[in-house]
C-alpha cells in the first residue's frame, strides 16, 4: 500500500520570531515541489508567527505538546482548541525527552493521543528504548508496551502517525543503520497489525527519528517500511530541504 512520506522537523527549544521567519522564507522556495508532506514542529509562543511565515507554501506548523483536558487549572499546558485556532494539524506526543525530562509516561501519552484525535489532530506519536534496553534485548518489550498502553482506545489508527527515535542512537555517538532502522519499524507495523487489522496497520506512516539528516536520508527513506522522519537539529537550517527533497 502506497503512503505518501512525511518529514517533520522538531525545532525543540529553538529559534525567535526573527529567525524561524527567515528559515521559513529560504525553506518555501526549496521544497515547493516535494514529493512529501511537511511539518515544522515550532515552539507554542511561535506558532502565531510562523503560521503567518508558512501561509501559502508547502510547510505545515505543528505543535509539540497537547495538554489531555480540554481546559482547567493546568498553568502552563495548551489545549487541542488552542492550537486549532491557529490552524495546527499536526502535533507531537511522548517525545523521548518529555519522557525523560518531564515526566511523560505511557498513560500521559495516551491520554494526549486521545485527546488530540477527539480535536482532529494528528498525533505523532513517538516510541523509543534505550541504550540498556536494546543492549538488555528488551526492544521489542518496549516498544510493544508503548504501543499497547499509547494507543489504548484508538479507534482509527490511521489517523496516528509513529515516530521511532531509538534513545540509544541519540548523543550517544552509536548510529542506527539503515537496515536496523527499517528491523524495528518492520516490528513496529507488525505489532501494529495485531493490535489492529493488517490493512489499517499498512496505513500508518511510520517515521524514523534517529538524527536523520542530508547525508543518511537517501538510504532510510529507501527502506520499505520507513515513511519518513522527524528531524530535529537538522530541521534548523536549510539542509532540511535536502530531507525534504530526498528524491532528487
Amino acid at each position: 500500500m502506497s503512503r505518501k512520506p512525511f518529514i517533520a522537523g522538531n525545532w525543540k527549544m529553538n529559534m525567535t520570531v526573527a529567525t524561524g521567519t527567515k528559515l521559513i522564507e529560504e525553506l518555501k522556495p526549496i521544497v515547493k515541489e516535494a514529493k512529501c508532506d511537511i511539518a515544522l514542529c515550532v515552539p507554542a509562543i511561535l506558532i502565531p508567527a510562523m503560521v503567518k511565515a508558512a501561509k501559502g507554501s508547502r510547510i505545515k506548523i505543528g505543535a509539540q505538546n497537547v495538554h489531555f483536558a480540554d481546559h482547567g487549572a493546568f498553568t502552563g499546558e495548551i489545549s487541542a482548541d488552542m492550537l486549532k485556532d491557529y490552524g495546527i494539524k499536526f502535533v507531537i506526543i511522548g517525545h523521548s525527552e518529555r519522557r525523560q525530562y518531564f515526566g511523560e509516561n505511557n498513560d500521559t501519552v495516551n491520554q494526549r493521543t486521545l485527546a488530540a484525535l477527539k480535536a482532529e489532530l494528528t498525533p505523532i506519536v513517538c516510541i523509543g528504548e534505550s541504550l540498556s534496553e536494546r543492549d538488555g534485548g528488551k526492544t521489542e518489550e518496549v516498544l510493544t508496551r508503548q504501543l499497547e498502553f499509547g494507543l489504548h482506545g484508538v479507534e482509527d489508527v490511521k489517523n496516528v502517525v509513529i515516530a521511532y527515535e531509538p534513545v540509544w542512537a541519540i548523543g550517544t555517538g552509536k548510529t542506527a543503520t539503515d537496515e536496523q532502522a527499517q528491523e524495528t519499524i518492520k516490528f513496529i507495523r507488525k505489532k501494529l497489525s495485531k493490535m489492529f487489522t493488517v490493512k489499517d496497520a499498512n496505513r500508518v506512516r511510520i517515521l524514523y527519528g534517529g538524527s536523520m539528516n542530508a547525508g543518511n536520508c537517501k538510504g532510510l527513506m529507501a527502506q520499505p517500511d520507513i515513511d519518513g522522519g522527524l528531524i530535529g537539529g537538522a530541521s534548523l537550517k536549510t539542509d532540511f530541504a535536502k530531507i525534504v527533497n530526498f528524491n532528487k
